[in-house]
């Protein structure tokens, strides 16, 4: 392992018991090596491609990806390192993997308890990886918690650590949010309730940001920015298609599950959709009329936090004569 590697390794020495967290830096440390091989003119060896292989972060990669549905071969991967780019980027890409090192992820984990319920502890494995899509995640997050992290040299070490507290929340809000439908329930009344535990993805740019009142991508490019300002302002329409869509579910007239899933990964959007925008307005109105704990109390139950927001989007009416859509009283009315 590189002196990177080693510092990388011990990075994680977290001192909070309620935080624990290991970095595993194997993957981007084999594709690494190969790239380097080929910047300098050299043809990575077997060795070099079995490290790879058998690199945890590169299995747990494969194992997520084939679980999406979208998964690869070992060939496909090593003609996605053989592309002169990507030799291209070695120096970057391991000047990357050292700056991330600076991250100070002892304090990350304690700010984002701050925005979870009483005794959520967050444990999980951390891997920076090269790999051809770009998008950072979180897999397995019941069983042995991962967070994945694109490796990028454009990513500042601000937005990084922005990116890491959001997959860090999603870990605590999983680890804390454990209970299940009332025995009995209607499968149309689960699937709602497994969709809406969607909007923790605006639970989670409220928490990386540190508050309703720091803007979700202060630490975002400008074009990042306004995208999320434009899906912001569409907010109404967003939650009443949400609301046209769980109460489908709801009254069985979705279609299957396959339907189901589709139409709620659609709410994904293709860079941060209505699962992101609408779950953190709900989430920074009823921060902002009730405060931070009271929001805490609900965010395990949908049927809760969504009727919190409700009174919460009436009181700002009140308040500031600014009316916010609201969910019908048919949805409100069928959940828990």
């Amino acid at each position: 392992m590189s002196p990177t590697g080693v510092c990388l390794a011990l990075l994680l020495a977290v001192q909070d018991p309620s935080v624990s967290l290991t970095l595993v830096p194997d993957e981007a440390e084999a594709a690494l090596a190969i790239l380097e091989a080929r910047a300098a003119g050299r043809e990575p060896g077997t060795a070099d491609w079995a490290a790879l292989r058998a690199s945890e972060g590169y299995r747990r990669l494969h194992l997520r990806e084939a679980t999406m549905g979208r998964g690869f071969s070992d060939s496909t991967f090593a003609a996605f390192l053989r592309e002169d780019s990507m030799a291209a980027r070695a120096p970057a890409l391991r000047e990357t993997l050292g700056r991330w090192a600076s991250v100070d992820f002892a304090a990350l984990g304690a700010g984002v308890l701050e925005w979870l319920p009483a005794g959520t502890r967050i444990r999980a494995r951390i891997y920076p990886l090269v790999k051809p899509r770009p998008n950072s995640f979180v897999f397995e997050v019941r069983t042995d918690p991962a967070i994945m992290l694109f490796l990028d040299p454009d990513v500042t070490a601000k937005k990084f650590a922005n990116t890491a507290a959001h997959e860090l929340h999603h870990i605590g809000l999983a680890a804390a949010c454990t209970d299940e439908p009332p025995a009995g329930s209607p499968d149309g009344l689960r699937q709602v309730l497994r969709w809406a535990g969607a909007f923790g993805e605006g639970f989670a740019m409220l928490a990386a940001a540190g508050g309703p009142d720091v803007h979700p991508h202060a630490t975002s490019e400008p074009g990042e920015r306004a995208v999320w300002d434009e899906a912001v302002a569409q907010f109404d329409g967003h939650l009443a298609e949400l609301d046209r869509f769980f109460l489908d579910v709801l009254e069985d007239r979705a279609g299957g599950e396959d339907s189901v899933t589709a139409r709620a990964r659609s709410f994904y959007g293709t860079a941060q959709g209505p699962w992101y925008t609408v779950g953190w307005r709900m989430a920074a109105t009823v921060v902002e009329e009730f405060g931070r704990e009271r929001f805490l109390t609900v965010m395990c139950s949908p049927g809760a936090f969504l009727r919190l927001y409700d009174e919460a989007a009436v009181r700002r009416e009140a308040r500031t004569g600014r009316r916010l859509a609201r969910w019908s009283p048919a949805l409100l009315a069928g959940l828990p």
